[in-house]
Parts: structure tokens; C-alpha cells; sequence
């Protein structure tokens, strides 16, 4: 049986999407397929990922996707949207350790991305199929993730579904991130099916939560979760349950024969289920790894460990890939008076005035991942924030006051498309978003050239109010 039969709501093989012929299908989830494909211009191999959310949309028979009901419309469609931004995301970017997007389209009513097809295994299948790896296949492992994950925090994005299948290990044992979890979180939050956005085990515990605080140590803590799998052999258990019963430390104890001291404490500190009491930086996280510097949970500082060879898939294994610095800066030292020396004022003022300075860049560089109401709304984004009059009567034209998450899900999806952060999409910004730049000319209540935030949430409740209404 071949594989595109196997998958039975796949593209059939033959299939054309502009220069790219379908040959079978690599795999499927709940938010879509992934192909490889022949580009017919360059005569290669690729590997194409299509958004076709199961619990929202169906494969017509003439191929297209479509949403189930009427009703599964907008999810529809601002999933979409958002899985176009993904992909323009990740085109961005040019890491050997971050999935790369060739190029991004719609059709058949849904969206495409196009990347390279090489050799290799998902850490899943290594982990499953192949024997442990010791701490140095690990580490090997490890290091060019972490330099990868990295590269994304430092331009303000998060990963939000780091785990071992979304861990490809390429022929020369090179590892990439893969599948980031975009669409899945803005379908997941329409949906309200958390299961289907976040994996147990791997999933810190804001991310159970639409307004939980998330940041680059949600991903560490995820890192850390396929760390655990590969040093203990079976999945964390879910945060929600570790709230009742924690036993990743005793899990971890248990596994000494397999890795050192240091290593071990810094997963530890990194699965905390506190989020302030986790690794805050990428680079935090791999001064304690390499022993350099204290993991909160040690008590001691951690002992560097000898790194290895890399760590290689079968060559029998094959899997689809394709091929994304937060640095915190060192507080200033505290000046010191030498004994016997006259005070000079001057010189404590300049010491608070740089200790508060590194208090201001710390706040801002929290600020950058903190959810909407965690940030002071500029004038343009005040009312998007505000709370109408609990005994406001609505008068032709308003719009009912919506839920709190919306609003915050309007400013944040505003600000995703503002580039360059002037408060103001224009039209090659409203371009991130399909439905806005189709509609640009419309939302541009005031013909100014430009759209605001305001204009931007009429649309959104526009949508919604004829949303309730169908």
C-alpha cells in the first residue's frame, strides 16, 4: 500500500500546485499535511506542508479545503492567516538549525509551504527505534538547538511546540527545529481545544492558559522536556499533573548512570514549573549546561561535562525537513568607596543610575514576549483596552463590548503585522494578514493610505458580529 493511500484525506499523487507535483504524502496531524513533491522547474525534491485543520475544515472533492460549517469560517480563516505569517516567519530566517520556508502560497483555499527535502529521522523515531544516546550524543545534540532557538527569541518570536518529533535529525547528524506553533495556538484558541494545541509533557504550564506569561523560557522549558525523555526513556508528565505530584526530580535522580551532575541540575532548573524560577535567557540556560555559571535548583555551581561526537539517524531512516540572541546584558559591577577615601557622591548616583538602567533593559526585554495587557497601550491601542460601562446600552452601528482574550487577541495580531511598530499597517505590512490586505481599501476608513488599530477591530468585530449572526 503506498503512502498517499494511506492517508486518506491527502492530495492524490499527480497532484499540481503551480511548478510542484505531489508524489506522496510524509505524514499528517491535526493541523495539516506535509507532502514531498517534485519541482518540475528545477527538477528537485521538496517537502510541502499544507493547513488543513481536521477539527475545522474537510478536503472538497475537487481537492479544495473548506470549512465544515458556515460556523467554522472565521476560525477557519484566521487560522489560515495565521499560518501565512508563520511561514513568512520563517522565510525569514537562515539557520542550518531552523526549519527553512523556500516559498509560501494559497490555494485550493488554503495555504502552502515550500522546503527542502533531505534525509534524516525525527528525534522521535531515534529515540523510539535506536538505543539511548549517552550524554555526549546529547550535548552534540543540544548545542546547535539551543544556538538555533536562540536566533528566534532574538527576533521576538517563540517556537511554542518544541518536542521530539519536531526534532529532524538530518543524514550528517546536524539537528532542526521544526513545526512551529503558530497556527496551531490561534486555531487552538478558537477551538478552545487545548489538547490539540500543546503537547502534555512538553507544554509549560502558561501555556494551559490564554493569558499565561510566555516567553523564551515557555520554549526552554520544552527543550528541557526532550532532554528528559532522552535521559529517563518516557515522556515528562504534564505540568498539570506535577502540580499534585511532582516526580522529575526523583526521574532525574534515577538517571546519573547517564549523565553528570551538571547536566542533570540544569534540566531540572529548567522544568520548574514556576516560570520566574526558570533559565529567563537561551543564554542563561547554556552557561549552567556548560557549568558556567548556577542553576537555581543546584546549590552549587554545575561542573562542565566533555562533549562528544554528534548524534546520527539511521541511514534507513528517512523523514521530510526543512532547514530559525536574546542575550541578557551582565549587571554593571556595584562601585565600591575605598577605605579611607573621602565619599563622593557622584559616584553612588552614577552606580543607581546604571543599576536602574539594567532594570529598564530587563523590563523591556520581558515586555518583548509579555502578553498585550502586560504593556502599556499607546493612545492608538487605548480603546482596544478599555472597558465599556458594564450598563452601556449599544446604539445603532457600536459594537457589544467583547471578551477580554479578544480584545487582547485583536492588539496582538495588530502588532504581529506592525513591522516596523509605528502603530499604523500599511499596505505592504497588511499583506501579513490576507484578509485585511484583501479588504485594505475598505478598512482604510479615513483614505489615509494607512490602517490603524481602531480600523483594524472594527473589522475583527465586524467579522464576529456576522459571525453570531449566520
Amino acid at each position: 500500500m503506498s503512502q498517499s493511500t494511506t492517508y486518506r484525506n491527502a492530495l492524490p499523487p499527480g497532484t499540481m500546485l503551480f511548478e510542484y507535483r505531489v508524489e506522496s504524502a510524509l505524514g499528517a496531524g491535526a493541523f495539516g499535511m506535509t507532502y514531498l513533491a517534485r519541482d518540475t522547474h528545477l527538477e528537485k525534491q521538496v517537502a510541502i506542508k499544507e493547513y488543513l485543520p481536521t477539527e475545522l475544515a474537510v478536503r472538497a472533492l475537487d481537492g479544495s479545503v473548506v470549512p465544515i460549517t458556515t460556523d467554522h469560517g472565521y476560525d477557519y480563516q484566521w487560522g489560515l492567516d495565521r499560518f501565512i505569517l508563520e511561514a513568512r516567519t520563517l522565510a525569514r530566517f537562515s539557520h542550518p538549525n531552523i526549519v527553512r520556508v523556500n516559498r509560501y502560497f494559497e490555494a485550493n483555499g488554503t495555504g502552502y509551504m515550500v522546503m527542502d527535502y533531505e534525509q534524516g529521522a525525527s528525534l522521535a523515531q531515534m529515540l523510539r527505534d535506536g538505543p539511548p544516546p549517552d550524554e555526549g550524543r546529547l550535548r552534540a545534540l543540544l548545542m546547535p538547538l539551543l544556538d538555533g532557538l536562540e536566533a528566534v527569541h532574538d527576533a521576538g518570536f517563540l517556537h511554542r511546540d518544541i518536542k521530539p518529533a519536531n526534532v529532524f535529525v538530518r543524514g550528517d547528524g546536524v539537528p532542526v527545529l521544526l513545526d512551529f506553533g503558530a497556527a496551531r495556538q490561534a486555531v487552538g484558541g478558537a477551538t478552545k481545544s487545548l489538547t490539540a494545541v500543546l503537547t502534555p509533557g512538553y507544554a509549560p504550564l502558561e501555556q494551559y492558559s490564554s493569558d499565561g506569561h510566555q516567553g523564551p523560557w515557555s520554549d526552554i522549558y520544552a527543550l528541557a522536556g526532550v532532554l528528559y525523555r532522552a535521559l529517563v526513556g518516557e515522556n515528562p508528565p504534564d505540568a498539570v499533573s506535577r502540580m499534585r505530584q511532582d516526580v522529575v526530580p526523583e526521574k532525574l535522580a534515577g538517571a546519573r548512570r547517564r549523565a553528570g551532575e551538571t547536566l542533570l541540575k540544569s534540566v531540572r532548573w529548567a522544568l520548574e514549573l514556576d516560570e520566574q524560577r526558570r533559565p529567563q535567557s537561551v543564554r542563561e540556560w547554556r552557561l549552567a549546561i556548560q557549568g558556567e555559571a548556577q542553576a537555581a535548583v543546584s546549590g552549587s555551581a554545575p561542573q562542565a561535562q566533555p562533549a562528544a561526537g554528534a548524534l546520527a539517524p539511521s541511514a534507513a531512516s528517512t523523514a521530510r525537513v526543512a532547514t530559525a540572541s536574546a542575550t541578557a546584558p551582565a549587571p554593571p559591577r556595584p562601585l565600591q568607596r575605598q577605605p579611607g577615601r573621602p565619599r563622593r557622591t557622584g559616584w553612588r548616583w552614577l552606580a543607581v543610575a546604571l543599576v536602574l538602567a539594567a532594570v529598564a533593559a530587563w523590563v523591556s526585554g520581558r515586555n518583548r514576549y509579555a502578553p498585550p495587557e502586560a504593556i502599556a497601550p499607546t493612545s492608538a491601542a487605548r480603546s482596544i483596552h478599555e472597558r465599556p460601562p458594564r450598563d452601556r446600552v449599544d446604539r445603532p452601528g457600536e459594537f457589544a463590548p467583547e471578551p477580554e482574550a479578544a480584545r487582547r487577541q485583536i492588539v496582538q495580531d495588530f502588532r504581529s503585522a506592525d513591522a516596523d511598530g509605528d502603530g499604523f499597517l500599511s499596505r505592504d505590512e497588511a499583506r501579513r494578514l490576507p484578509f485585511v490586505s484583501r479588504n485594505f481599501d475598505r478598512v482604510d476608513a479615513n483614505g489615509d493610505g494607512r490602517i490603524s488599530l481602531e480600523e483594524f477591530a472594527r473589522l475583527r468585530r465586524l467579522q464576529a458580529q456576522r459571525k453570531a449572526q449566520d
